[in-house]
C-alpha cells in the first residue's frame, strides 16, 4: 500500500527550474543536510548561475507538501581534458519528511535530460562516505556505472 502512495505521489509532482523565489526554501533544505546558508547566500549564487547555458537548478514541487517545494538539484556542464564533455551534479536534496517517494529521481531525470541537450555523454555524481541516501538512489538505477573515487556515471 505505501508504494502505491508513493507512486501516486511522484506522479503529482511538477519539476521546474528554479527562481529567485525559491531560494528561501532552498535554503532550509540545504541546511537538512548538512550545508547550511541563508537565503540572501542562496539568492545571490542562483543570481550567479542564472540565466546560464552551464548551469540549471531544478525544483520539485508537490502539491501536497505544505511547503510545495521539496527537493532540488544543480547540474552543471564539465568541459575536461580527460574525457568528452560531460555533466556534474553538484547538489540534490529532498526533504526529510518527502524521500524514497520518487522526487529524486525525477529531479535526476530533469538534470539528465538538460545534459543530453547540452551534448553531454554522461552525467557524474560525486558521493562522500555519509550520502549514504543519494548513494542508493543512484545505485538503485539499473543504468548507473560506479566510477573512481566515490563517483557514479550515468550514461548518456
Amino acid at each position: 500500500m505505501a508504494s502505491m502512495a508513493n507512486a501516486f505521489a511522484s506522479e503529482k509532482l511538477k519539476i521546474r527550474k528554479a527562481r529567485r523565489g525559491d531560494a528561501e526554501r532552498i535554503a532550509q533544505l540545504s541546511g537538512e543536510l548538512g550545508y547550511p546558508a541563508t537565503a540572501a547566500q542562496i539568492a545571490t549564487r542562483l543570481r550567479q548561475l542564472m540565466p546560464g547555458s552551464k548551469h540549471a537548478v531544478f525544483i520539485a514541487e508537490s502539491p501536497d507538501a505544505g511547503t510545495g517545494l521539496i527537493g532540488w538539484v544543480h547540474v552543471s556542464v564539465a568541459h575536461l581534458l580527460e574525457s568528452d564533455i560531460r555533466a556534474e551534479v553538484n547538489g540534490l536534496v529532498v526533504a526529510e519528511g518527502q524521500r524514497c517517494a520518487g522526487a529524486g529521481a525525477k529531479l535526476l531525470e530533469a538534470a539528465e535530460e538538460w545534459a543530453r541537450r547540452r551534448g553531454c555523454r554522461a552525467t557524474q555524481c560525486k558521493l562522500t562516505s555519509g550520502d549514504h541516501a543519494r548513494l542508493y538512489l543512484w545505485a538503485s538505477s539499473a543504468r548507473l556505472l560506479p566510477g573512481k573515487c566515490g563517483r557514479f556515471i550515468v550514461p548518456g
